[in-house]
């Protein structure tokens, strides 16, 4: 008899240690990507067998997101920022911008076009970027050291 329950608990509870591990490494000021990692947590261990759940996609996917976002907020430094549909043209810029990249690249991962936004929100930031490069890549080392555990829940 199966118990899928089981893996429910299981890989709920290993997407919610992940995330912990994220926190405790990141300060407050690295938050606006915090969204971001929880969403890749969702799909790394609740649909693992999924295209946008390899490490690639996950880790290659937040960088294009990162670089979208942080050429869009510079792109904007350039215009006066009281126009607030510039403003709202480079938020929504970032975000198609590296939906392009992450399709042409073959890394699409849904939650990387929210980095895109959140760092056009908050601009360029190598704490961030390295908040950033150590989330994705806890995510991706704690989804293959536990691949053999990990089934696809939905």
């Amino acid at each position: 008899m199966s118990r899928p329950w089981i893996n429910y608990f299981l890989q709920s509870f290993l997407a919610m240690v992940a995330i912990f591990i994220v926190l405790v490494t990141l300060s407050l000021q690295h938050i606006v990507i915090v969204s971001s990692i929880g969403a890749s947590a969702f799909i790394v261990f609740t649909m693992p067998g999924n295209v946008t759940a390899r490490p690639k996609n996950v880790i290659g996917g937040h960088m294009i997101g990162f670089t979208c976002g942080s050429l869009c907020w510079y792109a904007g430094l350039f215009f006066p920022r009281t126009e607030l549909v510039v403003t709202l043209a480079m938020y929504s810029l970032a975000v198609g911008l590296s939906i392009l990249l992450m399709v042409i690249t073959g890394t699409e991962h849904p939650p990387a076009s929210g980095t895109a936004l959140a760092t056009a929100i908050s601009g360029f930031s190598f704490k961030i970027l390295l908040a950033l490069i150590i989330s994705t890549c806890v995510l991706s080392a704690i989804k293959y050291i536990l691949k053999p555990y990990l089934k696809d829940l939905v």
